[in-house]
């Protein structure tokens, strides 16, 4: 899976907006205005931060070596997934997923 496929996917999630909060070279991917996924798409590899469940996240890393700690960012809560090729599609589909539903859980009702 590729960069321009993650993006798709994270925009084809309901209610989701790209924006650009920390400048022009990086898209941070919202919904109900809280960010589920980012990227820098001049990055090589590109790569993809995603909120990960704490467990599960310190599993990915552990079975997988393109998942690692989210580069700048609470590492306990997310991860960075490198797009060099090395993660089956469905699992990178499934982590952005993952990221976007701990998102929406933790919206208030309304949000939803």
């Amino acid at each position: 899976m590729d960069l321009p496929d993650v993006i798709a996917h994270c925009l084809s999630k309901p209610g989701v907006e790209e924006t650009t909060p920390f400048g022009p070279d990086v898209l941070v991917y919202k919904v109900g205005g809280k960010m589920f996924a980012l990227t820098v798409p001049d990055d090589f590899p590109a790569r993809v931060n995603l909120k990960c469940d704490p467990e599960r996240a310190v599993e990915l890393r552990d079975e997988y070596e393109s998942v690692i700690p989210g580069y700048h960012m609470n590492k306990r809560h997310w991860n960075t997934v490198i797009l060099n090729g090395a993660l089956p599609p469905k699992l990178v589909r499934e982590l952005i997923d993952h990221s976007y539903d701990l998102v929406v859980a933790s919206l208030p009702k309304k949000k939803r």
